[in-house]
C-alpha cells in the first residue's frame, strides 16, 4: 500500500460569502409583512440566503408558489438596483437602491376600494 497525500477541495468557493439581509432591511419588510398579514392578505413567509442573492418570499397559503419575491443582489447595485420587488409570475414590479421606496408597490397592492 502506498501513502498518497489526499487531494483537497478547489478553495474557490470559500471567498465568496453568503448574501443576507441586515437587521434594518428585515425591519422594513417585516413592517409591510405585518401589514399585510393583519389586513389577511398574506400567511406565510421565508427567507434563503445564497451566495448571489438574499430572497424574502411571501406566500398567500404555505404550499402555494410565492406572491411576492424581495430579492437583495449585490452585483446590481450599481446598475439597476441593489432590491427588487418580484410578482408571481416572474415580472419586476420595482427595483432600486432604497428598500422603503421598492416596497411601496406592496403598500399601494393594500390600498384598494371598500365594499
Amino acid at each position: 500500500m502506498n501513502a498518497e497525500t489526499p487531494i483537497p477541495f478547489p478553495l474557490a468557493d470559500r471567498g465568496a460569502e453568503q448574501v443576507s439581509f441586515d437587521r434594518k432591511e428585515l425591519g422594513q419588510i417585516l413592517r409591510v409583512y405585518g401589514r399585510m398579514v393583519a389586513a389577511g392578505e398574506w400567511r406565510d413567509y421565508a427567507i434563503a440566503a445564497l451566495h448571489d442573492l438574499a430572497v424574502f418570499s411571501v406566500f398567500r397559503r404555505t404550499a402555494e408558489h410565492p406572491l411576492y419575491r424581495i430579492e437583495k443582489r449585490p452585483r446590481l447595485r450599481a446598475r439597476q438596483g441593489l432590491y427588487a420587488v418580484i410578482g408571481m409570475d416572474g415580472r419586476i414590479l420595482r427595483r432600486g437602491q432604497d428598500l422603503d421606496q421598492v416596497l411601496k408597490v406592496l403598500e399601494r397592492r393594500l390600498i384598494g376600494p371598500v365594499d
